[in-house]
């Protein structure tokens, strides 16, 4: 997951919502939504996505070192994040540098406004445009039809699917493969119009 520039700038949506590079001392944070946002699916019936504890602070260290991890904030609050990979050869195969792979897009329900999520993936899309690259690349999990049309409502397509991808702490699971063309960004329709719950997790 080796790429673009180490130190990112701090990237602003035109809403209150503050986005930044997570840092160390975000760990804790992040554990925690990503297991908020586990059990927020598992309450709706959401089961084969994630699991509470499948991931540790030490999963978001390695993260940061190789790629990116964003952090928003709201009123002083987490409201969500997301992981930026530069290289995805677990789901993608050997790959030209030409994409970004957005990974982990989660929003805390009880902080973030209806549309945080289409915000965050958004930003996840400029800051891949501003490293230099013309496509943005995530899998979600085959089995996940609301997800997989949360993603095509914002213009993602699907060009191909993942059997066995191996999981961290857990058994390997099937994946859609998306991929979107950065010269489509902005004509995916808004995250209310789709119907789509605002919990988002892609892998």
């Amino acid at each position: 997951m080796t790429g673009p520039a180490a130190h990112a700038p701090c990237l602003r949506p035109a809403t209150d919502l503050r986005l930044r590079p997570a840092a160390e001392s975000d760990l804790a944070a992040l554990v925690r939504l990503r297991d908020d946002a586990a059990r927020w699916m598992l309450t709706r019936g959401i089961t084969g996505q994630w699991r509470p504890g499948e991931l540790d602070e030490d999963h978001f260290r390695q993260v940061m070192a190789h790629g990116e991890v964003w952090l928003a904030e709201t009123g002083g609050r987490v409201a969500g994040a997301w992981e930026l990979w530069w290289e995805d050869e677990s789901a993608w195969g050997p790959q030209p540098p030409v994409a970004g792979y957005v990974h982990r897009l989660m929003v805390d329900r009880s902080t973030a406004a209806p549309g945080t999520g289409r915000l965050l993936l958004s930003a996840a899309e400029r800051r891949v445009s501003e490293a230099g690259r013309s496509r943005v690349r995530l899998d979600c999990l085959a089995g996940n039809a609301p997800l997989n049309a949360y993603y095509r409502h914002a213009g993602y397509r699907v060009v191909g699917h993942k059997e066995g991808k191996p999981q961290p702490g857990g058994v390997p699971k099937s994946f859609t493969l998306l991929e979107k063309d950065l010269g489509q960004a902005g004509k995916g329709r808004d995250e209310r119009s789709s119907g789509t719950p605002g919990m988002l997790g892609c892998s």
